[in-house]
């Protein structure tokens, strides 16, 4: 055991603390170096996606004490931004979200910082509405979004609802480092808040106000026969036991799909998540009994939500039974429903711009050059997407924008909020399944449309977990050695170019450079001959390593032939590395 986890240790041990769980995982884990090491080997660290973290006892992990310092910190950061600051706060169904979230309350009020606090767990998306709603100068929401049980999490925005940039997450963390977790932190009940006033509810006029936001993003055709198509479409909803019941059907009611049957054993919220160990729409597990529903029931589309609801999947019926389809497919479909829709409505603005992130397919160019809209690319991170929607407000231009999308099944169409919304995606998704089913087609049909338009494209994600303190200094050290050693092919395909950005440079072959203007990520792009890419990445929120891989093909066969073959040279090289 290292010394400073040893002192931490002990340090822990000598307090009364006020979370009884904290003191009996104390307990259970005294004599094992190994487990105390892990909870104290650091800090939990805060970064533009704030803290997140296994629940339980120490310094590495989420607890009220580690979640009451970061909020003492956010709290001196905003007081000394300007007088009389305000705090948004939302939370999901995850294990001690509600306690958290209060416990953040009564710290905000101890600091002379108003909060507004939903009354209900919501959304993430309506907590970015509410900070912009409210006029607030910053929001909090405890989710761990799609992660296992065991974890949560402390998401931090700012006044324009985006979640922190590099640099305020900066400026943050040095003023958590500064606040002694036990006896630097400002307190207050939070039953004792909300009597003085200093904490309160937001009101059901806040949750009108962001539904009404969400439906005014559809771009639905009034006619009889797509009236009739929206009411009568069978739609299966499962909300992952999370939070997204409440707003999802009744933005989709509201808006004329009224044949939607919600998925009973994942309908309420619980953060033991039951029946899906891990509630990430991206896995085919955390479907597979919404696809049974939809195959009892009969329905044409299972929609699903994560347990924070800023994300979605889907699962549509085909002649092979229900087929998901991956969040790029969807990011496409949708980008190029939207400029089909708002062409047809006279609705397109001028020089409109959809945005994307690096690791999303780049097919999305094709589809935005062929529509005549500016795609513009970020770092992975929605709150990248939000930052291009706020500098198109800062010209008066946020009309321009048009659709935010990643890989990881994040859909933005407005610019009401600055996350991703899977409220808004949902709509969008049936919205667009009417449309299709008008013109006698599917989802599927009109994926496979736009492959055989486009040309074919497969991408895929790895994710390589590395817990504890070894992982963590393995993932680094598989960093370090793409850098040093650079491949030049990946399954027989050479190595055009790599964008370290990191080190904000593109290397060709030819040995030419070019600087990369976007804030600095731990992140290599290997760009491959034929349209194709590699992409590695540490993950910002999990103990993973992620690989992304987009590979061009004539067809789907000989893409998943070439994707295997380069993910067999990718997996060969972090093989040899040895700690």
């Amino acid at each position: 055991m290292t010394e400073q986890a040893e002192q931490r240790w002990g340090e822990w041990r000598s307090q009364t603390l006020e979370d009884a769980d904290l003191t009996r995982e104390l307990e259970e884990i005294q004599g094992n170096e190994e487990a105390i090491e892990d909870r104290f080997y650091r800090e939990l660290e805060f970064g533009t996606g704030g803290l997140r973290g296994v629940i339980g006892a120490g310094t590495n992990r989420m607890n009220i004490y580690t979640v009451a310092k970061a909020s003492q910190g956010y709290a001196d950061y905003l007081n000394a931004q300007g007088a009389q600051p305000t705090v948004a706060i939302a939370y999901d169904s995850r294990i001690k979200s509600e306690l958290f979230a209060r416990t953040a309350a009564g710290v905000f009020a101890a600091n002379g910082i108003r909060v507004h606090i939903y009354r209900e767990l919501m959304p993430t998306p309506a907590l970015s509405f509410a900070v912009r709603h409210l006029g607030c100068s910053g929001g909090v929401v405890v989710t761990a979004s799609h992660n296992p049980a065991k974890y949560n999490g402390y998401k931090v925005y700012g006044s324009d609802g985006c979640q922190i940039t590099t640099k305020a997450a900066k400026e943050i963390l040095g003023c958590i480092g500064r606040v002694d977790i036990f006896n630097g932190v400002k307190k207050m009940d939070f039953a004792h808040a909300v009597r003085e006033k200093l904490v309160c509810y937001i009101d059901t006029e806040t949750v009108d106000a962001y539904i009404r936001a969400v439906s005014a993003q559809s771009l639905s055709e009034s006619t009889e026969e797509n009236r009739r198509i929206r009411k009568e479409m069978a739609i299966v909803y499962t909300p992952l036991n999370g939070t997204g019941r409440y707003c999802v059907t009744r933005t989709l009611r509201e808006n004329g799909f009224e044949n939607i049957v919600v998925v009973k054993e994942q309908e309420q919220p619980d953060g033991n998540f039951p029946t899906c160990p891990y509630p990430n729409p991206e896995i085919r597990e955390a479907m597979e009994l919404g696809i049974s529903w939809a195959e009892k029931t009969g329905s044409d589309l299972l929609l699903a939500t994560d347990p924070d609801c800023d994300r979605v999947g889907i699962a549509v019926k085909t002649k092979k039974g229900f087929t998901l389809l991956t969040g790029n497919e969807v990011g496409l479909l949708l980008l190029d429903y939207i400029c089909r829709r708002r062409i047809a409505l006279g609705t397109m603005p001028e020089r409109p711009v959809a945005v994307k992130t690096i690791v999303t397919i780049d097919m999305a160019k094709k589809i935005a050059e062929h529509y005549g809209v500016e795609m513009r690319e970020v770092l992975t991170g929605f709150k990248f997407i939000g930052e291009q929607i706020g500098l198109l407000e800062q010209q008066g231009e946020a009309e321009r924008f048009i659709l935010g999308f990643e890989e990881s099944y994040g859909y933005l169409s407005g610019s009401y909020v600055r996350d991703k919304d899977g409220v808004d995606a949902s709509l969008l998704i049936c919205e667009m399944a009417a449309y299709y089913r008008e013109q006698g087609m599917t989802l599927w049909d009109a994926i496979n449309q736009i492959y055989k338009k486009y040309g074919y494209c497969l991408n895929t994600l790895h994710s390589y977990t590395f817990e504890g303190v070894s992982g963590f200094e393995k993932m680094q050290a598989i960093m370090a050695s793409f850098r040093e050693d650079m491949p030049t092919e990946f399954g027989g395909r050479a190595v055009e170019a790599v964008s370290d950005y990191k080190n904000s440079v593109t290397r060709k072959k030819n040995g030419e450079e070019e600087a990369i203007d976007l804030p600095v990520s731990n992140v290599l792009k290997f760009w491959l001959e034929g349209n194709s890419s590699a992409v590695i990445r540490p993950s910002g929120t999990e103990p993973k390593l992620k690989l992304y891989l987009s590979v061009s093909a004539p067809d789907r066969g000989q893409a998943e032939t070439l994707e295997t073959r380069i993910l067999k040279d990718v997996e060969e090289i972090w093989r040899k590395i040895d700690l």
